[in-house]
């Protein structure tokens, strides 16, 4: 990279994904400043003051903020996925109005589930078909908070698939399926699962910062990605198991009930094309899920193999 950031703030730092990149970033000798709503972090959401002056003076602001979508999607859990997300949003919009030296980069975290369930073609940033349902509704509400705040600042939503990496996990009963020897097919297994190794998605940002022609929505997965027949199968070999008993879609409906949790976040045929990154000459540094996941059961005590969902 040509140009790094010196100082860069996270919000949603105590994430899996939030935590890596605040890693990635102090082991550059990159300054981090957080926004939270605990005391530990530099600024919190309720002190809009405070958050104006974490944001004072940095390069790149990278919001990561919002409850975990790994849950029952009931009225109260739903209105927080939706507040946390929109909220948090808003309020760097009004802080970064108030900012005497402004960040370069405004990235805000989305989610490629914006687009419909798809099979029969992947979903790029200008192509793709927008989906229908609460998930595709919070997305596109966030996206449209991001862009339609009044400031003069290169905005992107990061449109991320299912992130994998060692030492997260929020679709983790996912893995424990495998391990406990039901690690087939989920549903009917032709649904397109798209991915991204978290230390890609580190990569992702050093390259939106370093090109600044790019804005808008850009779409972060491999342009690699599996059925979920092909990743299971992968899953498995990874984790030692030669066979697993699949799962139906009935059952998947059934057992989300009992985790609390959707069945959505598996049976989503989810095919997401990074196109923009491509154009503008990103190159994956784990392109293939086998890469991907070796490195990830490396990582990992006892080869389990946590997923965190992006």
């Amino acid at each position: 990279m040509s140009d790094s950031p010196s100082t860069v703030v996270l919000c949603g730092a105590s994430g899996y994904i939030g935590g890596y990149l605040r890693r990635s970033y102090e082991d550059r000798g990159i300054r981090v400043r957080t926004i939270g709503r605990g005391t530990s972090s530099d600024a919190t959401w309720s002190d809009h003051r405070s958050v104006v002056e974490v944001l004072d003076g940095s390069d790149v602001v990278v919001n990561l903020a919002g409850r975990s979508v790994s849950c029952r999607y009931n009225k109260k859990n739903a209105d927080e996925i939706m507040s946390s997300r929109i909220q948090t949003t808003a309020q760097l919009g009004r802080a970064i109005a108030d900012v005497e030296n402004t960040p370069r980069l405004w990235v805000n975290a989305s989610t490629g589930t914006i687009y419909r369930d798809s099979r029969d073609r992947p979903m790029d940033e200008r192509s793709g078909d927008m989906g229908s349902g609460f998930s595709v509704e919070v997305a596109r509400a966030w996206e449209r908070e991001l862009f339609d705040a009044d400031v003069a600042i290169r905005k992107v939503a990061l449109r991320m698939s299912i992130v994998l990496g060692a030492g997260g996990g929020a679709i983790n009963p996912i893995i424990d399926l495998a391990r406990v020897g039901l690690g087939g097919t989920m549903g009917d297994g032709g649904q397109i699962f798209s991915w991204v190794h978290v230390a890609d998605v580190a990569r992702v940002l050093d390259h939106l910062y370093d090109n600044t022609d790019l804005s808008g929505p850009v779409n972060v997965a491999t342009p690699f990605p599996v059925t979920n027949e092909e990743m299971m199968q992968q899953v498995r070999s990874t984790l030692g198991r030669n066979h697993g008993l699949p799962t139906p879609a009935w059952l998947l409906l059934f057992g989300a009930r009992m985790i609390r949790t959707e069945a959505e976040l598996v049976l989503k045929s989810r095919w997401v094309d990074p196109k923009v990154l491509i154009d503008s000459g990103f190159e994956f540094h784990y392109p293939k899920l086998s890469s991907a996941l070796a490195n990830i059961a490396s990582e990992t005590p006892r080869g389990l193999l946590p997923v965190a969902l992006g």
